[in-house]
């Protein structure tokens, strides 16, 4: 493996090249601040570098498309793409009045952050309103990846923002009618949380302070992993409000397979469909 960047040929550090996260399919290696340069054009590379070689990095920043490359390898992981941080419109007073709120739920919830998440708790004003209020707060990153980041819920959605060494930091919001249920895998040092989407896994890697991370998924699986709860909920979220056949057999679906997942009794999965079918009248 070459001692140097395969873009600028600058001597690599140690930080470059730790975990050979920044190694390229051909065995070439970026350093992090042109990594940080070509996830500007195309974010997957920040998750799925080593299945992109040099000739593929040089054709990106040569006709500066900004669509998905196709990869070969197929994983679990698909992270959706990542929305600007910042529009910034916002005024200052604004800022300093949601900063100061989110700064007293921090505190109300004993945030136990690394010191390594400042830039991402900066963000925050800029995303999360006044009326919305933050529940539950962890470092966690995307696994793979060596950029800093927290998982923040509030009751509408979760949010993960994270911040490498250079550029913008990178913003996924997984609103909680996208979420089917979370779960959590332990490890001593580095646990895992899973949010499981409709078509997709996205995992985060919470290597900072594990017992913090179980308190965080402790919090957060009560309001995702509740499926019967959450379904009836959505029946009677549509109860006298006129929807698309559509919607009702995507409602009568769920319901079959709580059905049979024994988690619906025969009686209350004929009361329920009854309540979805009158929606078509």
């Amino acid at each position: 493996m070459s001692n140097n960047c395969a873009l600028c040929n600058t001597e690599l550090t140690s930080m470059d090249t730790l975990l050979g996260a920044n190694k390229l399919s051909d065995g070439n290696v970026l350093c992090n601040k042109c990594l940080n340069n070509a996830s500007n054009i195309n974010d997957e590379l920040l998750y799925k570098l080593n299945a992109f070689s040099i000739d593929d990095i040089n054709e990106m920043l040569d006709t500066g498309k900004k669509e998905k490359a196709q990869v070969l390898a197929v994983t679990e992981q698909n992270h959706p793409a990542a929305i600007d941080s910042g529009s910034r419109q916002i005024s200052k007073e604004v800022y300093k009045r949601r900063h100061q709120k989110i700064k007293h739920e921090l505190e109300m919830l004993n945030a136990n952050l690394s010191m390594f998440t400042k830039g991402e708790i900066k963000e925050l004003p800029y995303l999360i309103s006044e009326d919305e209020k933050i529940i539950a707060i962890t470092d966690a990153q995307f696994v793979n990846t060596l950029a800093a980041g927290i998982l923040v819920a509030t009751p509408m959605r979760l949010i993960s923002v994270s911040k490498a060494m250079f550029g913008a930091a990178k913003i996924n919001e997984y609103p909680n009618e996208t979420i089917n249920a979370v779960s959590f895998v332990t490890d001593p040092r580095s646990p895992i949380i899973k949010l499981h989407l409709d078509e997709r896994v996205v995992e985060f890697e919470c290597f900072m302070d594990k017992d913090d991370a179980e308190k965080f998924y402790d919090k957060i699986k009560a309001i995702y992993n509740n499926p019967k709860e959450q379904s009836l909920k959505q029946i009677d979220t549509v109860k006298g409000v006129s929807v698309s056949s559509e919607e009702v057999l995507n409602q009568l679906e769920k319901l079959g397979k709580l059905r049979e997942n024994g988690i619906l009794t025969d009686a209350e999965f004929a009361e329920q469909k009854k309540k979805l079918l009158e929606q078509l009248k």
